[in-house]
């Protein structure tokens, strides 16, 4: 039998054993010969430095790969020490490949020592960037979720399966009066107010059958001074990777100045809407006494006229005449804007726009040929809003008239009548090129009862309130843009119709 040969195959076994086990774990050899000052790199180490497998590397190159600063100074430190105190090591490092790529490996050096002197260190290079990376990673996020824990507005803690705290925030306890160690010697159910116990339970037993994953709903929890807090609790159970429950997490937000400013805002509003029916009675009722009244002078003077017309020939009479003739109008204005007002409830329906503008334009077409006035109409025939049909028909011929009054002295009036669309609505843009408004001098009470703005017989002041007031009952609103003696342009936005 040939032992030689036996030998030899089984070391050529070891060897390519030991190849494969350096390869597919990424592990490689380093020798350091002091005497040949000599350094030698297994095939896998220079593989994990990226350079070729000719590669010999002297101890200055070597260290050349460790990255700058606490890599190499940790690295060469051990190295030195291992060289002097004979001390092995093991260190976890950043080197530069010769590509440029920064990996992280792990580093073990061993002194060899006889006769108290080293002849040689001996050790394995381990690449390890992956786990690393992925470790330092979850460590990171650890971090956030530990800070974001600690650090939240709201009051947070984990719990065991059996409900007893696991860990708690700073929030939960300022929130419930006690400190952390005090409230770890209480469980859930010990600050839970009595009568939300059994809720409690009954949302527990359901996350951990898997019946939910989470349970939210509002609560009160007992203060260490014995008041009740509201809060909103919101749980969620978490699970090990087979499915099997670990632990629950809690988020608790304090309800209480939700609540106070709930009940103040309610309060309010009740106040708010009791003084608005007040005011609303007291100008239906102001308006139904004076129509009273004016009806009554609005007779007497008749009777005058019937039975004494010698009286009627003073020039007093007509003044008199006049202020129950304008009375009477003022209390027509305040029983229109009074209905406005009172009516909540309109019943809407779906109006064509164009069909609108025709009508009005045919109840005023003497005064469109009286005054010569121009219009451009570029609407969609098919084109439909949703409101009151009275409102729209007084509220497009409010602003047509208005053109035409006051259009520029000694020129035919010119109005251009066109649309937008935005989002739910239709902006109706009735632009006309008259003697416009100074909006910096009446812009905040262009739309107040009684205002007006140019000396015309017929201003009554009264329109564009009225008109604006019917716009907002139906949903809508008004904008205005206006330069003088270059005109003015409405933009009027209605709800569109959507059609089922």
């Amino acid at each position: 039998m040939n032992t030689n040969k036996t030998n030899i195959s089984h070391n050529k076994k070891e060897s390519y054993l030991f190849d494969f086990i350096q390869e597919h774990a990424s592990i490689g050899t380093w020798e350091y010969d002091p005497n040949l000052h000599t350094v030698k790199w297994s095939s896998q180490t220079k593989k994990l430095h990226g350079v070729s497998q000719n590669y010999e590397p002297t101890v200055e190159q070597g260290l050349n790969f460790y990255k700058t600063g606490d890599s190499l100074n940790l690295i060469s430190k051990a190295f030195t020490d291992c060289i002097e105190k004979h001390k092995a090591y093991d260190v976890e490092v950043q080197i530069v490949t010769a590509t440029g790529q920064d990996k992280w490996v792990r580093v073990i050096g061993t002194p060899i020592v006889e006769n108290n002197e080293y002849i040689k260190v001996q050790g394995l290079f381990q690449d390890i960037d992956e786990k690393t990376r992925t470790a330092r990673a979850l460590a990171y996020k650890e971090q956030l979720l530990r800070k974001t824990f600690e650090t939240a507005l709201v009051g947070m803690a984990i719990l065991d399966l059996n409900g007893t705290w696991i860990d708690i925030n700073q929030s939960l306890c300022d929130m419930l009066g006690y400190s952390k160690k005090e409230l770890k010697q209480l469980t859930f159910q010990d600050i839970t107010h009595p009568k939300d116990v059994e809720q409690g339970r009954q949302a527990m037993k359901e996350l951990l059958n898997g019946d939910i994953d989470n349970f939210q709903t509002e609560k009160s929890y007992i203060h260490k001074k014995g008041k009740v807090i509201p809060a909103l609790l919101s749980t969620t159970i978490i699970r090990h990777r087979n499915e099997k429950p670990s632990h629950f997490v809690a988020q608790i937000s304090d309800l209480s100045e939700v609540e106070k400013k709930s009940k103040k805002v309610s309060k309010l509003l009740a106040t708010t809407e009791n003084q608005n029916k007040r005011l609303l009675n007291f100008a239906h009722i102001v308006s139904h006494n004076l129509r009273s009244h004016y009806g009554n002078l609005d007779m007497l003077l008749d009777i005058v006229k019937m039975d004494l017309p010698e009286t009627t020939e003073n020039e007093i009479f007509p003044l008199i005449e006049l202020a129950v003739d304008q009375l009477g109008e003022t209390v027509d204005h305040l029983n229109e804007v009074a209905t406005i007002n009172i009516q909540k409830d309109l019943k809407t329906e779906p109006i064509n726009v164009l069909d609108s503008l025709n009508k009005a334009l045919s109840n005023i077409s003497a005064l469109i040929l009286q005054s010569k006035t121009k219009i451009s109409i570029h609407i969609d025939p098919q084109l439909y809003i949703e409101g009151v049909p009275a409102y729209v028909d007084s509220i497009v011929l409010n602003f047509l008239t208005n053109a035409i009054k006051y259009k520029k002295p000694n020129e035919p009036a010119k109005i251009d009548i066109n649309f937008d669309m935005e989002n739910d609505f239709v902006i109706l843009k009735i632009k006309d090129y008259g003697q416009g408004i100074d909006l910096n001098k009446y812009g905040e009470s262009l739309f107040g009862m009684y205002k007006t703005f140019h000396k015309h017989k017929d201003a009554r002041g009264i329109g564009l309130f009225i008109t604006k007031n019917q716009i907002e009952a139906i949903g809508g609103k008004i904008e205005v843009k206006s330069q003088v003696n270059e005109g003015t342009t409405f933009y009027i936005h209605l709800k569109k119709h959507i059609s089922d």
